[in-house]
Parts: structure tokens; sequence; C-alpha cells
């Protein structure tokens, strides 16, 4: 079955495409054809609200990925859209098909996800990984599927005891350890020999420079917040003079809302000295005056008009790891905002001002990084 066929309409699919169009910057680059396939005129209307309320890019990218999920994998498990509200029994039935026992799976093929969602999901690129879902990623589309049920006007069963326990016992028979997202940070250390990677002539080995320097400096940003940068959140600041006297050049970056931001509140971090020289080498260079910051080049050596998708973000990390020589697997883009707190948890930075720079809303999460830091270094490490 084609788990697309009722959407497929070319009418309907031009109508959709040309009102995602209008709101195209809050959508995964790389999937947005699928979705005007996948979502309904209804989907589209509920995504179009949600822009117009305000709601953050980052969320609202995560909102359409995993709405564009649960229609396919409705589709492929039950042969009809996605209904709304959504009955019990269908949200128990997600939660079965996503988090599994890999052991039970191998005396019992029926146990899990049916081989025929899998495969109709898989060919349509909507799944990926192999075995089963990790926790947070179920519990995150859960979340949003509450979130666009409770937009429409409508209650849904998300808070039942029994998808609760279901989720509970899921997890238990499976236990399966919590990986970060780069399984190493990118510590200064690491960062030389990244840079070390990016010439002095290449237009690419320029560009890459200043995504490596500006990502970490300015505090470890995330992939989507590089590869969404324009030069209008750029403001020259004053110099701020080095431990010589010398002037250093600095600048401010407006991100706006962010993932961890609240509303309305305009979050800024800034750029001193060396990644500001690396960022205004790419500007020139690419004579970039308005618009997206970080562009793709093509093989000619031509800079594109568009932003950089924000997994380019992530190969370019990886393609400069490998270039290191280090180990492709265990470095990511996200390991840059884990190495800046890591780092400055090594230099003795005091946390609430390496928090005002990265922006982490939760002093936990941030304090890991410092207590690692303490722990490695400490005497209950060195017992012998």
């Amino acid at each position: 079955m084609d788990i697309l066929a009722a959407n497929t309409a070319p009418d309907a699919i031009t109508r959709r495409a040309e009102t995602l169009d209008t709101i195209a910057a809050v959508l995964p680059i790389d999937r947005r054809d699928k979705l005007t396939e996948i979502l309904s005129d209804q989907d589209v209307e509920t995504l179009r609200h949600l822009v117009n309320e305000g709601m953050g890019d980052n969320t609202l990218r995560a909102l359409a990925s995993d709405l564009g999920y649960l229609e396919a994998w409705c589709l492929a498990a039950t042969g009809s859209s996605l209904p709304w509200p959504a009955p019990e029994a269908l949200l128990l039935k997600f939660v079965a098909h996503h988090l599994w026992d890999p052991a039970r799976r191998e005396a019992d093929p029926e146990h899990g996800m049916p081989g025929v969602v899998d495969r109709a999901l898989r060919s349509g690129g909507l799944l990926r990984t192999v075995g089963p879902h990790a926790p947070a990623t179920v519990g995150r589309r859960l979340a949003n599927w509450s979130t666009l049920t409770k937009w429409r006007g409508l209650d849904g069963a998300f808070a039942s005891p029994a998808l609760k326990s279901a989720i509970r016992l899921a997890i238990r028979a499976a236990p399966r350890q919590r990986l970060r997202k780069s399984a190493k940070a990118v510590t200064s250390d690491v960062l030389a020999k990244l840079l070390a990677t990016c010439g002095e002539h290449s237009l690419r080995d320029v560009r890459d420079r200043a995504i490596l320097m500006v990502a970490f400096a300015s505090g470890g940003r995330r992939r989507s917040e590089v590869a969404s940068l324009r030069k209008e959140q750029l403001t020259v600041e004053a110099p701020v003079s080095d431990e010589h006297g010398g002037p250093l050049p600095s600048l401010s970056i407006h991100l706006g809302r962010t993932k961890n931001s609240g509303a309305g509140q305009d979050e800024v971090v800034y750029l001193t000295g060396r990644p500001v020289e690396a960022l205004n080498a790419w500007l020139t260079a690419a004579k970039i005056e308005s618009g997206s910051v970080f562009r793709a080049i093509d093989r000619w050596g031509n800079v594109s008009k568009r932003a950089l998708d924000p997994k380019a973000v992530n190969d370019i990390v990886k393609h400069r790891v490998k270039m290191a020589g280090l180990e492709h697997g265990e470095f990511s883009a996200h390991g840059l905002r884990s190495g800046y707190l890591t780092e400055a948890a090594n230099r003795g930075i005091p946390l609430p001002e390496a928090m005002e720079q990265s922006r982490h809303r939760s002093v936990q999460q941030a304090s890991s990084y410092y207590n690692s830091a303490t722990r490695r270094s400490g005497r209950a490490s060195r017992m012998l």
C-alpha cells in the first residue's frame, strides 16, 4: 500500500506546496518536498497558525517533521490518515511499534513494528534507525502530537495511566545507554586540529574555518543556529582591549528566540578577536553583504544565495575530523557545544559566565560538564 496515496492529488500538492513556501523558513529543508505529499490541508494550516503565533523556529521544525512522520506511520499501520484526536489505542500502538525488546524480537518476529510498516516508512525515507527508537524520541513525538492536538482545540489521551505505564514498562524491558549527541567534546585542542586542516586560499577552507570558530566561540551554537545565521543578526561592537592593551575586533550576534529562550526574549552572544577575523574574512571572500552568512559552494567555487542545510554543518565538522586524522564517529557538530562548556570548565571560567554565552537555561545540564571536569582532575579519581 502506498502510504502517501491519500494525499497526492496533483492540485492538492500544488496548493499545499504554495502554502508551505510561506512558512518554509521553519520547515526541515531536507524533507520539505516529502512533507508536501504527506501532510493534509489541515496539517499545513495548523503549522501556518503556529508560525503566526510566534512559536520558535526550531520547535516548529520539530513539530513539522514529527507530524509528517506520524501521518506516514498511521497510514502504514492502519491504512487511514491520522485521526484527531487520536484514540488511546492508537497511542498504545505507536509505543508498541517504537519501543520494543530486541531480544524478544529474535524469538518473535511479530514483536515490535510490523515488517510491512517498517518497509513502508523506510521506502519513504522516514525511518533510518535500526532497532527500537530512543525513549527520548518517542517521548518528543508524543509530546508534539499532544501539542498539535491541543492547538486544534481537542483533548487527547496522552496523560492516560495506560499510556504512561506502557512507556515505563517498555523502557524497562529494553534498557539502553543514553548516548551523547557527540561521543566526544570538541575542546580547544581538538578544535585546533580541525582548524589546521583549513588552508588559506580555498573559499571552502575560509568558510569552514569561520563556521568552526564562530560556532565554538559564540558559546557552542547549535548547527541549526549556525546554518540560519544572517548578516542582519550581526552588529559591530567597540573593540575590546587584549592583555597588552591592543584592540580586538568585537561583534554581537542577535539570535532572537532560541530553543532555551523565553517568549519575546532576544538572545545575544558576543564574538571577540580571532573568530571575528575569520568571519569577516569569509564575508569578504564570498562577497556577502546581506542574507544568509554561511552558504553552499559548488564544485566550480560559486557561492549559493541560499543558507546551508543544518545537516551540512555536521558534515563539515565530520569532514574536518577525518582530515585531521581523528576518529570520524566520535565527533559531530554538537561536540562544539559540549566542547565549549567542557573547555570553560577546564579553564576555571565560572559557570554563570559560561552560561551567559552558551545560553543554557538549565543549570543542571550545564553544570554536568563542570562536574565531569572536576571529577576527572580531582583526588577521588586519582586514588592510585
